[in-house]
């Protein structure tokens, strides 16, 4: 499905009186819920395999660290954009998109969170490197959850 025809779709959502619409393409599926009281914001969604948990925890995350995060200068928390199940990498088997330590650029996938059966790839919004990884692979997130500092 093209972007012009999700923005078709969305604007359509938002004009009427309906609060959902869901609509089956081939394979692909899209599901548009309107909140209200919520700002509107984008996401990049991309369908295909689900990717399964992996049965050992991923090395660089920080199990139980703790998610209260204080603004510091240079610091900046990517926290999670939506409600889903949180992937550091594309499939059980791969590597992880980025670990602890690593460099990353703003635009570059850091993870993905899987909402209702879509795969979404999270961007850093910013150049910097991974100084904190608050979640492991397959564990749910909340809207807002912080999920990585970038400094």
């Amino acid at each position: 499905m093209d972007l012009r025809k999700l923005k078709k779709l969305i604007d359509l959502v938002q004009e009427s009186g309906i609060a959902e619409l869901e609509i089956s393409e081939g394979e692909e599926k899209v599901r548009i819920v309107k909140r209200e009281g919520q700002p509107r914001e984008s996401y990049y969604m991309v369908t295909g395999q689900a990717a399964v948990p992996s049965a050992s925890p991923e090395p660089g995350a920080a199990a139980g660290a703790s998610r209260d995060v204080p603004a510091e200068p240079g610091r900046h928390v990517v926290k999670s954009p939506m409600v889903g199940t949180f992937y550091r990498s594309p499939s059980p088997d791969a590597q992880p998109f980025v670990e602890v330590g690593d460099s990353v650029k703003k635009g570059q996938t850091i993870c993905i969170i899987e909402a209702m059966k879509l795969m979404n790839e999270i961007e850093a919004d910013m150049d910097g490197v991974i100084k904190v990884a608050f979640v492991e692979t397959g564990q749910p997130v909340e809207y807002g959850e912080p999920l990585f500092v970038i400094a």
